[in-house]
């Protein structure tokens, strides 16, 4: 069968470079259930299925791939779903913790984190490539101007690493972006002391108005609570100031 035909809508940039495809796989630590991403044509899927120690099952939405992934990977045809990624229920797919690894399309890598968090307490690796400057951001720190809302969210439960840059020229058709792997490990946080859903939405409402001060950016959100408390710190910092273990001490003086 003939390569897949990369299709944009899909944001399909396949890898070709094998000695990345092998680095970001031996990035994955450790064996047992691994889920895989997208993985068109399978260049990391080929050595994913070389570890026996690895329980693989692989979710790709685009129907030439799949037929291209059962026509040279057969040993995985068990373990193949044809689906969309972020409408699938992943609690399905494994009775317990599993692993994530992939090339993530970069129209949707947002969404997919989004994702991953809602099943945090099942994910305890992802490894990915994604954009660079994406990698970046969830990677910054407190304090710099790419530090963001997926950042805080991200970090408040999983430890990141900025593993290595892949150039353009490692795919077919080479993207206009540089790319980046990152692997991302579950930090020994359980829980956040806090209302989980309002830390997120405290933390999307002051990161979507950045330039305004924390006590603008909070007004709709101070004006729906029953009582407003007597103490609010960090009022007068902007979102980009503040880290996690701040932005989870302001979300509890608003759950009091």
């Amino acid at each position: 069968m003939p390569a897949v035909r990369p299709k944009k809508a899909l944001g399909q940039h396949f890898l070709t470079d094998q000695s990345v495809a092998q680095s970001i796989v031996a990035a994955l630590t450790g064996s047992g259930p691994v889920l895989e991403v997208g993985p068109g044509m399978g260049v990391l899927t080929q050595y994913l299925l070389q570890n026996e120690n690895i329980d693989l099952k692989v979710v790709e939405v685009d129907s030439e791939s799949v037929e291209y992934l059962l026509s040279h990977f057969p040993k995985i045809s068990k373990g193949l779903y044809e689906a969309d990624f972020l409408r699938l229920d992943l609690s399905k797919l494994f009775a317990g913790d599993f692993a994530v690894i992939g090339n993530f399309p970069y129209n949707i890598s947002s969404q997919i984190f989004f994702k991953i968090l809602d099943y945090r307490s099942r994910i305890p690796l992802v490894v990915c490539m994604i954009q660079k400057e994406v990698a970046e951001r969830l990677a910054a720190g407190a304090g710099t101007r790419t530090y963001g809302i997926l950042s805080v969210l991200l970090q408040a439960w999983y430890e990141i690493e900025y593993l290595f840059t892949v150039g353009e020229g490692a795919f077919l058709p080479p993207p206009k972006v540089k790319s980046a792997v990152i692997r991302l490990k579950r930090n020994g946080r359980t829980d956040l002391g806090c209302d989980a859903e309002l830390f997120k939405k405290v933390v999307k409402t002051t990161f979507n108005q950045r330039r305004k001060t924390i006590r603008n950016s909070l007004k709709p959100i101070l004006s729906s609570l029953p009582k407003v408390p007597d103490f609010i710190p960090f009022l007068d910092a902007r979102p980009e100031q503040l880290s996690v273990d701040e932005f989870i001490e302001l979300t509890k003086s608003l759950s009091l």
